[in-house]
């Protein structure tokens, strides 16, 4: 009997660890991608955080080259590039450097982030769910998947390091593009449809016909996952950043689908944060530091390194800081394979994914990769046919 499984994805933030330093990281990051090659990971995505002492990921396309040539299979990519400081002209040409370099193997993760237009939307979404008056409870699914209610992240948006983050990344005065138009012009750069107001082909090189694979990233159904649908693209779905929104944004994705001369049908990837233990109670000491870490993003101070569990441990908790990261700490899936398996296929069936990508960070590097082994052993082993003399006598 065959169980089947969708395919397993890692999403890397290059995490730097108390006691430790960046150059570390990026070493950690080259090994973790040949180890789950090993193990049957199909994408290896890398995230763009900036200004975060506890995050070397700063920019995916550099990551991507580095780690390309130490891997054979694997995909890599962004998940993803923040588009609010950037041009279409300069994601293409970089991601048509490494497909030229490395075909068929490259995938572009673009979000709506980065930028003064986006830090502006955000900050105004956020005080509009405030003020309407709109009982927010955490709910579950059918099938019984937490969407836990939203914490309130105005402050986040607000946030003085968030707002130098912007002015440092954009020319002064620079206003972000139109998301929507910023992604029709990348997606017509790479494909050789795009024409300026007089008619030009720019066809850059490299870049024109190149075989990257276009995703959106969005954590709601507004205008990520409309964009993503009516031009076609494959969209990915942030369980990890806005639990209490993945179905909104997947349900919005689906809704907004045109078919398009890369994709037929939609095709969504939904992000969860886990770590995998020997048992439970092992794994939950190794994502003791999660909270304390979280808590310094939403809190605009920038990831801190991620903290040993002993110095998670000795952390004051404040009532309103609890409030700050509970859905992030409800929604971690934490415990054996069997424990982590069990949540990541309710993820999948509440949302209908047809890929899955896991992130972890755990304090020690060695902890981080048996967490992807573990997961790796369990959900591919349930997935593998059995031999023909067991079926026979299961028969």
């Amino acid at each position: 009997m065959t169980t089947t499984r969708v395919p397993l994805s890692v999403l890397d933030l290059v995490p730097v660890v108390a006691g430790s330093d960046p150059s570390t990281a990026l070493a950690n990051a080259v090994d973790l991608a040949q180890r789950t090659e090993e193990f049957g990971y199909s994408r290896y995505w890398f995230a763009e955080h900036h200004l975060n002492p506890g995050v070397a990921g700063t920019s995916p396309a550099l990551l991507i080259a580095m780690v390309a040539g130490a891997t054979e299979r694997i995909r890599l990519g962004s998940g993803g590039v923040q588009s609010g400081h950037r041009t279409a002209l300069s994601v293409v040409e970089e991601f048509g450097l490494l497909d030229a370099r490395h075909p068929g193997r490259i995938d572009l993760g673009i979000g709506r982030s980065g930028g003064r237009n986006f830090l502006r939307d955000r900050a105004a979404a956020s005080a509009r769910a405030e003020g309407s008056g709109r009982v927010n409870e955490a709910r579950h699914t059918a099938n019984g998947l937490l969407l836990p209610a939203r914490p309130s992240l105005r402050g986040l948006a607000q946030s003085p390091r968030i707002g130098l983050t912007s002015d440092l990344l954009q020319q002064q005065g620079a206003e972000s593009a139109d998301y929507a138009d910023l992604l029709d012009d990348i997606v017509g750069l790479l494909r050789g449809t795009y024409r300026s107001a007089t008619g030009l082909d720019p066809h850059p090189v490299p870049g024109a016909g190149a075989g990257v694979e276009v995703w959106v990233l969005g954590s709601s159904a507004g205008e990520s996952a409309i964009a993503a649908g009516k031009l076609g693209l494959r969209f990915a779905a942030n369980y990890h950043v806005s639990p209490s929104t993945v179905l909104d944004a997947t349900e919005g994705y689906r809704a907004a689908f045109v078919p398009s001369a890369d994709l037929e049908r939609p095709y969504v990837v939904v992000s969860a944060d886990a770590v995998v233990g020997p048992d439970d109670e092992t794994a939950a000491e190794l994502a003791t530091g999660f909270a304390l870490w979280v808590r310094s993003i939403r809190r605009g101070e920038g990831a801190i390194p991620f903290p040993t569990p002993e110095d998670a441990r000795r952390h004051q908790w404040s009532d309103e800081d609890r409030a700050l990261v509970r859905d992030r700490v409800d929604t971690q899936f934490v415990g054996s394979a069997e424990t982590v398996c069990a949540r990541l296929e309710q993820l999948r069936e509440a949302t209908d994914a047809d890929e899955l990508v896991v992130t972890t960070i755990t304090h020690r590097h060695e902890d981080r990769v048996n967490s992807y082994r573990l997961l790796a052993d369990a959900w591919f082993e349930q997935a593998a046919p059995q031999p023909a003399a067991q079926q026979a006598a299961s028969g």
